[in-house]
């Protein structure tokens, strides 16, 4: 007996890949109108397989093949919280020319260079056009294969003939199964892609980097399901005018998704940045005014950031502000803080605000950097080079705690700085057997007096301040 076509069709979102066993305007999962297709036959009346191993008792599971195996890349491991795990996949994704193709060719040039065979896959240019990069960024190596093919079939072809320890697919969307319908990158054709790499991944513990693309809005193109599919999502980001990149894990199976790798895109390829610090503070031969250092902390990384600010008599009616790097509204509050809690007259003037490196600093824990090189550019006073300030500022102008300070305090003191200005009460004078000296602050009228960048208030000091207030003066 023969089923029907109906019987056999199957309709999915090509938004979602919701299915349904019939055509409907709106999709049941996402509820977008018009996205629900029609799909390929059915394959559910086949019989279930026999499962092949049979099932065994967890303790009887050795542990040893989900190790993680560094890949090489320090700042890639330190993402994926100590390397590559063996049958696990990996989609990397970001905006075009952001250097994800370079990346993936460093790792599989790095893993060639240990003695694993690694295979590039390369389904959007040719093999000659990935051989002259890999000369440029000098990933030449003899046990690298490269293969330039669209065709899923013949994808798992060269994987089967080259029997590699690392696959590199640049890119999954552009990968094509002709027995699904679609068209090449759409979300059947993405989802029947994955899927057999992912399968091929696990039954031969090979680990997998694939290469995703984003649509205009950042989203990684493609189904929802496939980075459910996957086993790591990385976000590859960085700014056009920028050299700086930033690796992100979205997620991640086998280890943390707070963490950030940080690399520098060069002619040469792309090299690793342990130390990012120096990148985002400028080196001046003499403290200017309206500059102030701050440490900020990405995931579980503690950076040295540098905000500036300027603050002139505004020449038109309207004063203006203009910011980068900076959130805009927590600039004019910390403006407003300014003028009523602390006495500085800063209306009618044009106020400048902005970072140093292209650092996008949006936490509430650098207002009182920013609060402070705004008084220094209105005073004209500078804050002392060795001096960092970290703190959130209230619209009473007190000052709160912040999260991480431990690591935000440790970096400044690796970096040589003297003294951090820091709420009250965020603990003793010293930091650990560093030289780095707390000068605790109730609200930001102290701090600016402790600068001195206001004149000083009659006010209780807080305990064990005086003798760093005493060296920070003599600055």
């Amino acid at each position: 007996m023969t089923t029907s076509r109906a019987a056999q069709t199957a309709f999915r979102c090509r938004q979602c890949g919701w299915a349904s066993v019939k055509w409907v305007g709106r999709c049941g999962e996402c509820r977008s109108w018009g996205s629900v297709e029609e799909a390929l036959p059915s394959t559910s009346q086949r019989g279930a397989s026999r499962p092949c191993p049979p099932a065994r008792p967890i303790t009887s599971v050795a542990a040893e093949a989900a190790v993680s195996k560094p890949s090489g890349v320090a700042e890639l491991d330190r993402v994926l919280g100590g390397g590559v795990v063996p049958g696990s996949v990996l989609l990397l994704a970001g905006e075009p020319g952001v250097g994800k193709s370079t990346l993936l060719l460093k790792v599989a040039a790095r893993a060639a260079r240990r003695g694993v065979r690694a295979l590039y896959v390369s389904a959007e240019e040719s093999a000659a056009q990935v051989r002259r990069r890999a000369e440029r960024v000098g990933a030449l190596e003899d046990r690298l294969l490269l293969a330039a093919e669209t065709d899923l079939g013949s994808v798992l072809a060269q994987v089967e003939q080259a029997d590699p320890g690392l696959l590199v697919v640049d890119s999954v969307q552009t990968v094509t199964a002709p027995e699904i319908a679609g068209v090449p990158g759409g979300v059947t054709q993405v989802r029947a892609v994955a899927a057999a790499l992912v399968r091929v991944a696990k039954a031969r513990q090979l680990p997998t980097l694939l290469v995703g693309h984003v649509t205009k809005d950042g989203a990684l193109a493609g189904p929802r399901s496939l980075e459910h599919l996957v086993d790591v999502v990385l976000a590859f980001e960085g700014d056009p005018a920028s050299r700086l990149r930033l690796l992100r894990a979205v997620k991640n199976r086998f280890g943390p998704v707070d963490e950030i790798g940080c690399f520098d895109l060069t002619e040469d390829g792309i090299v690793e940045v342990s130390d990012v610090s120096g990148l985002f503070v400028s080196h001046h031969r003499e403290p200017i005014p309206g500059t102030c250092l701050t440490v900020t902390v990405d995931g579980r990384r503690a950076m040295v950031a540098e905000v500036q600010s300027l603050v002139d008599t505004a020449s038109a009616p309207t004063a203006r502000r203009a910011v980068s790097g900076l959130d805009p509204a927590r600039v004019a509050m910390l403006l407003a803080v300014l003028q009523r809690r602390a006495g500085l007259r800063l209306a009618g003037t044009d106020v400048y605000a902005a970072t140093v490196g292209g650092a996008a600093l949006r936490s509430p824990a650098i207002d009182l950097a920013v609060a402070l090189s705004l008084a220094s550019a209105a005073t004209g006073r500078p804050v002392p080079a060795k001096v960092v300030a970290v703190g959130e500022v209230g619209l009473a102008g007190e000052l709160r705690k912040v999260p991480a300070l431990p690591e935000r305090l440790a970096e400044a003191d690796r970096l040589g700085f003297s003294h951090a200005l820091v709420p009250a009460g965020s603990g003793d004078g010293r930091v650990r057997a560093g030289s780095l000296l707390r000068v605790e602050c109730a609200d930001l009228a102290s701090a600016l007096s402790n600068l001195r960048l206001i004149p000083r208030t009659a006010r209780p000091t807080t305990p064990g301040e005086a003798p760093a207030l005493r060296v920070l003066r003599s600055q």
